[in-house]
């Protein structure tokens, strides 16, 4: 199929719906994962989703078309030869051109896009003048068109050889800006390593809108023609520009320039140039920030994590927590069941959940009463539990970096570093927050039911026991006094004071040794459901200060490079 033929244009139509989804997802990558991407590239990135938003907001079908090449390549008089008029200026003196000059063609206003680009010297094309003639008096161009180019906005751009730095600049500048890239070499410079390696391997994704012309090929003969255009598309093809396009052209002659003019109105078909480029754009922004993320993240939820919760529980004082609720069971269970004579022995015992300041039990202190460290502590919600050794501090940390080490496998270092960043290891906080979890956990429970029936028991065998004394003690009285005494019941030959005392000391002492016994096996059941509670406390401490922001972190690395895939295409 011939190039020059009509509607057959070699750039394929991007809807704007699709280049507003992709510029979205880039930008959402960079809201979610800018600080851990390559600096470099979130800046090219950030200008990428400025330019496309800038240009899709700029009313008007234009394509822009920029010439570019090195001093002496004779861009200028292709330009001249397709405006159809001695627009740009032509000597031997270099550099020629500073600044860009724009050729229109169309009614349409193209002020604000030429406003946006930055290019002042502008030239409306006649498209019913004569020709122009070429530098020795050749026609420019010759030959049919099919097509309009109406919409067409052609550049001139400055030598990007230039000695001069801000005629340099002032390409690349442009170069960033256009839609179509047409590389204007000449048979001296076509294999220039500057060309190549600074501009046409760089701007390689976007071959669907890139061309090269070897100009003044008026110079050479057909096979020597031939044989530099077919050596200039194997080094474009090793530039990354998978469909190169070469043309030969001269202005001196007018071979190529009805091709070239074809090319471009093959281009300007469709309006869709513009936006194949900032779509190649942006797919060049977001493969290079892709190679900053990893393919997949961890499940926080499915890395191992009973060391960390070990750890965290130890460093939180929950043995120590533990062993007082197994003392307070057995204290509170001896109050209850304890012979009933021998529980005034309690108060000689430390309560040892209040000397842990976990009691909950405690109010404001009388205005008399001196207020000590202690009730300090209580005021501010703080716990009595003794610091975290240095050995148990170490552990936790040890158990953190393993943590956060299996989270982050395989992630880029950035991410790596903001996966460690993002645990609370210092100032305290973590600590604050175990012994909040110990002070905010229940560690008592219902009252066992046998200890009320066991407490009764007692009562019963108390007062069997004390009406048996009293019953003695009045014998006794009346016998000191020499009174007659009543007759005393017997049960067989022992009176009946007598087995009321001894029945109600022995039994009850028997069934405090008995609930004693049972109080120990209690106390174990007690420590279980009082540690699973505690086990529960610290993991929810564990997932607020760790497990949640390593989540969060992975999040932003999943939405990152899923956002860059979705912009990437």
């Amino acid at each position: 199929m011939s190039p020059i033929r009509m509607g057959r244009a070699s750039v394929r139509a991007v809807s704007a719906a699709e280049l507003g989804s992709r510029t979205t997802d880039l930008s959402m990558a960079l809201v979610s994962g800018a600080d851990e991407l390559d600096p470099s590239g979130v800046t090219v990135a950030r200008r990428v989703v400025d330019k496309a938003v800038e240009r899709s907001g700029i009313g008007g079908d234009h394509t822009v078309v920029a010439l570019a090449g090195a001093t002496g390549s004779g861009k200028s008089s292709l330009f001249n030869a397709l405006v159809g008029a001695d627009v740009a200026t032509i000597g031997a003196r270099r550099p020629t051109t500073s600044r860009p000059t724009a050729g229109l063609w169309g009614d349409s206003d193209a002020s604000e896009l030429l406003d946006w680009l930055g290019v002042a010297a502008r030239h409306v094309v006649d498209t019913g003048a004569a020709p122009a003639k070429g530098t020795a008096g050749a026609p420019a161009a010759s030959g049919q068109v099919a097509g309009s180019l109406d919409g067409l906005v052609l550049l001139d751009l400055p030598d990007f050889d230039s000695r001069e730095l801000a005629h340099r600049r002032e390409a690349e500048r442009v170069l960033e800006l256009v839609d179509v890239f047409v590389w204007v070499t000449d048979p001296q410079k076509y294999a220039d390593a500057r060309l190549h390696d600074e501009f046409v391997s760089l701007l390689s994704q976007h071959d669907a809108v890139t061309l090269a012309v070897l100009n003044q090929s008026d110079r050479l003969a057909p096979e020597a023609v031939k044989t530099l255009t077919q050596d200039l598309s194997k080094l474009l093809v090793a530039d990354g520009v998978t469909d190169a396009k070469v043309l030969a052209t001269s202005t001196v002659t007018g071979q190529g320039i009805a091709e070239l003019k074809q090319r471009l109105a093959n281009a300007v078909a469709g309006h869709a140039a513009s936006r194949q480029r900032l779509k190649a754009d942006i797919i060049g922004a977001a493969t290079k920030l892709r190679a900053g993320v990893a393919d997949s993240e961890a499940d926080v939820g499915r890395v191992p994590r009973d060391e960390l919760d070990v750890s965290l529980a130890r460093a939180a004082g929950v043995p120590i927590v533990l062993d007082a609720v197994a003392r307070d069971y057995r204290r509170e269970a001896f109050a209850h069941t304890g012979w009933l004579f021998a529980r005034w022995t309690k108060g000689f015992a430390a309560d040892p959940l209040r000397r842990l300041r976990l009691d909950r039990t405690g109010g404001r202190p009388p205005i008399h009463v001196e207020i000590d460290g202690a009730d300090v502590r209580a005021v501010l919600g703080r716990s009595s539990i003794p610091a975290p050794t240095v050995s148990t501090a170490s552990a936790v940390d040890l158990a953190t970096r393993t943590f956060v080490r299996e989270a982050s496998q395989g992630l880029p270092v950035r991410w790596t570093q903001a996966v460690e960043d993002a645990v609370d290891g210092g100032d305290g906080a973590l600590t604050d927050s175990l012994d909040r979890a110990v002070i905010g956990t229940s560690l008592r429970a219902r009252r066992p039911v046998w200890w009320f029936v066991v407490n009764v028991l007692q009562w019963v065998l108390g007062l069997v026991a004390l009406v048996g004394l009293i019953w003695y003690a009045v014998l006794w009285g009346l016998a000191l006094l020499q009174l007659p005494r009543p007759e005393t019941p017997s049960v067989g030959i022992v009176p009946l004071p007598l087995v009321m005392l001894v029945a109600g000391v022995l039994v009850g002492i028997g069934l405090g040794v008995l609930s004693r016994w049972w109080a120990r096996i209690g106390a174990r059941h007690r420590r279980t459901v009082v540690a699973k509670r505690l086990t529960e406390s610290v993991a929810m401490v564990a997932d607020e200060h760790i497990l949640i922001p390593v989540d969060e972190v992975l999040m932003r690395h999943r939405e990152t490079r899923e956002h860059l895939e979705a912009a990437a295409g």
